[in-house]
């Protein structure tokens, strides 16, 4: 264990982020209770929108921060040796050149497993149930019979496969579906039936009768379902996205929902959010546009102090932190 009495925790938030995402005194305290030991090895400052930042960062330890700064971080935050992102996705702060050397920086992977597995399982039975087309017949007073077979013994391919992708599959297996992954390495775990490499998508596109994105936003991802790709997808598949916007070419696949080419598609995260007025977006037929909700829930930011604390006891026992971000893979 460090004779240090006293480490130095800075948390910084930002009004302008969704309220579950704040990083407030009372859930600091209600966490600090949970995890009373090692709650008093820490000095914590709790700071918004940047006001007490510079002189936190003088003798801060750790950070806890959505968005940690970045400009000349090891002048300004000298003794810094761990930042904690509040978010699993860290696209947003590549590349990491800015990051000093022997300063870690952990992401929030792992924590969204169960609300993105409820989330999955629900946009997979809307979209095979055709509910677009059905809630669209409804705003119409259309009295149409929409019927569809049973989900079980259709496939899911699911680019990515760490803690969203296996979610994803976990929900199809659920629903008795086949659960083709795509990954970078071509290697993936349980629930999925079978994986081929990023490399080698196309061989699978064409067997999706649902394709579930759940990667991380990488420079090998960035764009990987582009128009050509998309035009893979048998007549009828259908999307989820609850990766990153940028994977999937939004407007080629506007295109095909317009054109009737897919039967639906499910869309959590996109390039501006909120997801501007005028975007076409909210008026594509047979689309579902979701404000980044399905792997979050009201409990995030309990679920993120205690995971930081984990890591904490493993910091303060010399242990490898875990979720510790690839400078070079960018997750």
């Amino acid at each position: 264990m460090l004779k240090t009495k006293y480490l130095h925790l800075h948390l910084e938030t930002s009004h302008q982020l969704p309220a579950h995402l704040y990083l407030t005194e009372e859930a600091w305290a209600a966490a600090a209770r949970r995890h009373r030991a090692l709650a008093k090895r820490l000095r914590v400052t709790i700071g918004w929108d940047g006001e007490i930042l510079e002189q936190s960062l003088r003798t801060a330890d750790f950070m806890i921060s959505s968005n940690p700064p970045r400009k000349q971080l090891r002048e300004r935050a000298p003794v810094l040796k761990w930042i904690q992102t509040a978010g699993a996705g860290v696209d947003g702060l590549m590349p990491l050149d800015w990051l000093p050397d022997g300063v870690t920086l952990t992401n929030n992977s792992g924590s969204h497993g169960a609300k993105a597995e409820d989330s999955c399982a629900m946009a997979l039975l809307m979209l095979h149930s055709r509910m677009p087309q059905v809630l669209a017949n409804q705003r119409n007073r259309t009295w149409q019979y929409v019927l569809t077979h049973p989900i079980a013994g259709r496939t899911a391919v699911v680019i990515g496969f760490g803690d969203l992708g296996a979610a994803a599959g976990r929900a199809a297996k659920k629903l008795g579906m086949k659960v083709i992954a795509v990954t970078r390495s071509g290697k993936a775990g349980r629930p999925a039936d079978a994986c081929v490499p990023s490399s080698r998508i196309e061989q699978a596109l064409p067997k999706a009768d649902y394709v579930v994105v759940a990667s991380p936003l990488t420079p090998l991802t960035r764009g990987l379902l582009d128009a050509a790709r998309l035009a893979l997808l048998k007549p009828g598949a259908a999307l989820v996205n609850i990766g990153r916007s940028p994977i999937v070419d939004y407007e080629a696949l506007r295109g095909k929902l317009e054109r009737g080419e897919l039967s639906g598609a499910v869309l959590d995260v996109f390039d501006q959010e909120p997801l501007p007025a005028d975007s076409p977006l909210w008026t594509t037929p047979n689309l579902f546009v979701l404000p980044h909700i399905t792997c979050d829930s009201p409990g995030y930011v309990e679920n993120l102090f205690d995971r930081w604390f984990a890591n904490f006891q493993r910091f303060l026992a010399g242990k490898r932190l875990v979720n510790v971000v690839d400078r070079r893979l960018g997750y």
